[in-house]
């Protein structure tokens, strides 16, 4: 995969930034929607995984800074799920699946960004409860080592978690989701690399172009947007991909 070969793909270009965008308004990295969008361009899984943990690293950094200078960041409630997450991400990035299975889990964990997407997952508690620990260690283990396995932070279901248990607002959701984002990717890619695998030099460019979308998102996300009508389309693109992913595996 060249460089000159993703300008053989100018409608994957225009839709980066745009997922980039939404993912980060709500406080994730968008690496599910960049995996989906990959797989319905048919991209190899060895460009796939390395591309979407940096640029999952670029975006969830971006939407951090701008939670966190809200004032939005929980810590007590990042620590217990980031304590499992990380070491297990690295266990998942060292690890490699057949395509086969990779695939089917992928296409699993797209499910659970269609359904936040449409907001089955996004709707306020007035009533938060304290955090279970062992809970939130066990949850953190799980999806820190899919995260690492697939090349997502993981975000996509930490906040449902989150806001289905009533752990935290919408707002600090985000906050915790981009953080968890940031140090599940950084803990995945590192495992990726030990085994030696190395990032694609076309990443480049896809990173360049990512990160207009990422810090637009990010910026408007944590003031006040009404991203409704985008988020249903981008579910739609996810739900295309979920279908191609389950049908070609």
């Amino acid at each position: 995969m060249t460089v000159a070969t993703l300008f053989d793909s100018p409608l994957l270009l225009l839709l980066l930034p745009i997922v980039a965008f939404l993912y980060a308004s709500v406080g994730h990295g968008g690496a599910s929607g960049y995996l989906a969008l990959m797989s319905l361009f048919s991209f190899p899984m060895t460009f796939m995984k390395p591309t979407a943990l940096v640029l999952n690293i670029l975006v969830s950094a971006v939407s951090f800074y701008f939670y966190y200078k809200e004032r939005k960041m929980n810590w007590s409630l990042f620590y217990p799920f980031a304590l499992t997450s990380i070491p297990f991400s690295f266990l998942g990035g060292f690890l490699t699946i057949n395509a086969f299975y990779y695939k089917i889990i992928l296409a699993t964990v797209l499910v659970f960004a269609v359904l936040r997407l449409l907001g089955v997952f996004g709707k306020e508690n007035s009533e938060i409860r304290p955090v279970s620990i062992p809970m939130a260690l066990t949850i953190g283990a799980i999806i820190g080592f899919l995260s690492g396995l697939l090349g997502i932070g993981g975000g996509i279901i930490l906040s449902p978690v989150l806001l289905l248990l009533r752990w935290a607002t919408i707002k600090q959701t985000a906050a915790v989701s981009a953080l968890f984002i940031l140090v599940n990717s950084i803990s995945g890619l590192i495992g990726f690399a030990t085994k030696g695998g190395t990032l694609p030099e076309a990443s480049l460019l896809l990173i360049a172009i990512v990160f207009v979308g990422g810090v637009l998102g990010a910026f408007f996300g944590s003031k006040k947007m009404n991203t409704s009508q985008l988020r249903y389309v981008l579910a739609l693109v996810l739900g295309i991909a979920i279908f191609k992913l389950y049908t070609t595996a």
